[in-house]
């Protein structure tokens, strides 16, 4: 038990970074800046040496380091060292970029310590052991980031972004403390592993199932679903590292309070249906309206909005190692493209500009769909002779599809009458590999998590009906997106595009609601 509290020293490592710089005498902001590197990188081998913990010992709680089920400990499983990892890589990486992007400003260390800060809080967030800690890690996330966010206040957008995340924040801080208390008077425990355990058994009553519905609210509020999601597109005034950090670390918390909790999840199934509905319709939403931003970050946010909805979803549907390994897959890949962001827009600026594009007609477009789905079934039932892919649920099988859907999109272009044969059997490959990759990458997820998330319940008549809505919709968008070219230019879809770019205008509802237009630097200040 003394070994599994060894990720405690990941966050403790930061912290004593992040005070450095106050105590030595001497220390210049560049040094500091170069000691917080070095602190990140020593809390990534903390985490690399958990999981050889965890691979030596198994899954398991630390002693707590606290009195009356209140203080620190650590519950070290396959979740949250995977989460270890995650965090620590960022977090070494984006300290890395943010020490030479913030070289020469006035309040670079007061950034510095922020950041650490920030970074500590989500440490101490995914290696909770008990409730208070997870409760208590969770607001200081917040608090620390929304200091980022002001990083500079006298930016008007700046202030009416942190003032509509501050406010959503709170309430999702509410949902969780609601939560955790109803969560301990029901098991009579702050242990998250008993808690779990007893949940996993069908215990809870009433107030369990309250507890997930608690718990559901604040993970929509954290991942920006809709109609909750104008803060992310506008929280751009703050500096690239932290936009790094908040779409590629912060918002996925959302999606980790589902898996953490997934056994209290799955004893109401209608709080699942509405995460379901929610998830699905923000992921439709958020990536219609991504193809009408005329900007690099602004095409981000709404990314990381529908990647947050596709993460709901899957949670939803009860899939809780595919949306782990989404949470891993898209953090990486956001972190990427922030920091690059600069050179993305100066690569796209330098690339010749193409002939004439391949227009896929409906032929092409019926064709495309047709072969991606055919791909699907055969590599499926190939990989299912030496992975065991028969067992599979019907949500996983019909996630599966969905993304398919998007594969569809890219044989599409090949399928045109006009397209080359070499561009058509390129993309051929890309389907059957991409194919390939997902079914082999979601077996992955569900071997290293077993034992420890609960597995898909049976579908029911309720999941059925979800699935089927989520097909049809998710296939009509993917049929909308492959034909855009051949409607594009017609008066009424011009009009839309309008409206899409605005997001709907719900933002500027939420504006109005909240007083988001009204901040100013004296009463943002007192925000804490």
């Amino acid at each position: 038990m003394l070994l599994n509290a060894l990720p405690l020293l990941a966050p403790l490592i930061l912290i004593v970074a992040a005070f450095a710089p106050r105590f030595l005498q001497g220390l210049s902001v560049q040094k500091g800046a170069q000691f917080a590197e070095y602190a990140t990188l020593g809390a990534l081998l903390i985490a690399v040496l958990s999981a050889v913990v965890l691979a030596g010992n198994g899954s398991g709680d630390s002693v707590l380091i606290g009195f009356l089920g209140i203080g620190f400990s650590v519950r070290l499983d396959i979740v949250s060292v995977v989460m270890l990892l995650l965090v620590t890589f960022i977090g070494w990486v984006v300290v890395r970029y943010a020490r030479t992007y913030l070289d020469g400003e006035v309040r670079q260390d007061v950034f510095t310590f922020w950041l650490l800060a920030t970074l500590a809080a989500v440490l101490l967030l995914v290696q909770a052991g008990n409730v208070f800690q997870f409760f208590g890690a969770w607001v200081a996330t917040s608090v620390f980031l929304h200091k980022l966010l002001l990083f500079y206040p006298e930016r008007v957008a700046a202030q009416r972004a942190a003032h509509k995340k501050y406010i959503m924040a709170r309430i999702g801080d509410a949902a969780v403390l609601g939560a955790m208390l109803m969560l301990v008077s029901t098991y009579d425990t702050t242990q998250i592993s008993l808690i779990l355990s007893a949940a996993a058994q069908g215990a809870g009553g009433a107030l369990a199932l309250a507890a997930a519905a608690l718990l559901a609210l604040a993970a929509i509020l954290k991942s920006a679903q809709f109609p909750t999601h104008g803060w992310l597109t506008e929280v751009m005034e703050a500096p690239t590292p932290v936009s790094a950090l908040l779409h590629a670390g912060v918002v996925n918390a959302g999606g980790f309070l589902l898996i953490r909790f997934a056994d209290v999840m799955l004893l109401s199934p209608l709080v699942l249906a509405i995460l379901v509905m929610i998830g699905g319709f923000t992921a439709l939403f958020a990536g219609l309206v991504m193809l009408t931003q005329p900007t690099v970050k602004a095409s981000l946010a709404w990314s990381t909005i529908a990647q947050m909805g596709f993460m709901i979803l899957q949670c939803g549907l009860a899939l809780f190692p595919l949306a782990l390994l989404h949470i891993v897959a898209h953090s990486l890949y956001k972190a990427h493209a922030f920091l690059s962001a600069g050179n993305a827009v100066q690569n796209v600026a330098a690339i010749r500009k193409p002939g004439p594009v391949a227009v896929p007609d409906l032929g092409a477009v019926a064709r495309a769909f047709l072969v991606a789905l055919v791909i699907y079934g055969v590599v499926y039932a190939v990989l299912g002779l030496g992975f065991d892919f028969g067992g599979k649920s019907p949500q996983a099988i019909a996630l599966g599809a969905i993304l398919i859907f998007g594969v569809a999109y890219l044989l599409a272009q090949g399928f045109a009458d006009e397209a080359p044969r070499a561009l058509t059997q390129r993309t051929a490959v890309y389907a059957a590999t991409v194919t390939v990759s997902y079914l082999v990458l979601q077996r992955a997820s569900e071997w290293l998590t077993a034992g420890t998330l609960p597995a898909t319940p049976p579908a029911g008549a309720l999941e059925w009906a979800l699935i089927l809505l989520a097909m049809i919709s998710f296939g009509l968008v993917a049929l909308a997106q492959a034909t855009l070219p051949l409607w594009s230019y017609h008066p009424a879809a011009q009009g839309l595009r309008v409206h899409l770019s605005n997001g709907l205008y719900i933002n500027a509802i939420s504006d109005r609601i909240m007083g988001g237009w009204k901040r100013t630097p004296s009463n943002t200040g007192a925000e804490q």
